[in-house]
């Protein structure tokens, strides 16, 4: 099963700096990564400023398509106005199939503020009580969302077009 998870630092290097510890863990054989994203909200910055960890991405990675299309979703949508009303309720709805609701989105938004930073990341086969104690060390970062079951897994792969791994022989 695979995990989209969600984790928030209180300052805007927080999140890249937890990247270190993840690549660690995964070199040790406590996580896989497919794909990971950074939002750094510097204070007095309009906006946060995104990155796609391109060096975590391997076969079962979302793309840049998804990242955008969800932080495009939390962080500037209410910027643009009613004039996308019918793609945003689309957009909400591909998201609402994989588990990302209006509350995750809306807790997101209210939590990640100038200031702070968030990783998101998606992994599999992650031991998280060891992930969660590594993460411990690392601005006091919080879990918002965790977790998708295998319909929502394979909801996402199909609305961004991405195909399984390969089972493992």
């Amino acid at each position: 099963m695979a995990t989209l998870t969600i984790w928030r630092f209180d300052t805007p290097d927080g999140a890249r700096q937890a990247v270190r510890t993840l690549e660690s863990l995964a070199a040790s054989g406590l996580i896989k990564l497919h794909d990971a994203a950074i939002v750094s909200w510097a204070e007095g910055a309009k906006k946060p400023a995104t990155k796609q960890l391109h060096n975590l991405a391997g076969r079962g990675a979302l793309g840049g398509m998804f990242w955008g299309m969800l932080f495009g979703l939390i962080f500037f949508v209410p910027l643009l106005g009613a004039a996308i009303g019918a793609a945003t309720g689309a957009l909400v709805g591909v998201f609402s199939d994989v588990g990302i609701d209006d509350r995750l989105i809306a807790r997101v938004r209210e939590q990640v503020t100038p200031g702070t930073s968030a990783l998101f990341l998606y992994s599999s086969d992650a031991v998280l009580d060891k992930i969660k104690e590594a993460m411990a060390g690392h601005d006091q970062p919080e879990l918002l969302f965790t977790n998708l079951s295998n319909e929502q897994e394979e909801a996402l792969r199909a609305a961004f077009a991405e195909e399984p791994d390969p089972p493992v022989k």
